[in-house]
């Protein structure tokens, strides 16, 4: 059973471009159709790439940029809890109403 499936015209010309690879190289015509069930086959085979793939770029920050962010901060010398946090915001939330 075929279904259908909407693809961004830069995807239809990515595989149009590796059927006329494929031809070249190998001497053989291929169907987008079998373009994607070979796609989708090696993707499935090597899921863990595949799924990596989709995973945010973002590494951290380095030593520096840490150090960088840190530098305007300062201990003031007082331990602070959460309740102390939460009493201060709700005293003040309190005045400013």
């Amino acid at each position: 059973m075929a279904t259908s499936v909407k693809i961004a015209t830069d995807t239809k010309d990515k595989l149009e471009q590796l059927q006329a690879e494929i031809k070249l190289e190998t001497g053989r015509k291929v169907t987008q159709q079998e373009l994607l069930d070979r796609l989708v086959s090696h993707g499935f085979d090597s899921k863990e790439a595949f799924i990596d793939s989709f995973r945010d770029d973002f590494e951290g920050l380095s030593e520096g940029e840490i150090e960088q962010f840190f530098s305007g901060t300062f201990a003031s010398g007082s331990a602070i809890d959460e309740d102390d946090i939460d009493r201060i915001l709700y005293e003040q939330e309190a005045v400013n109403e």
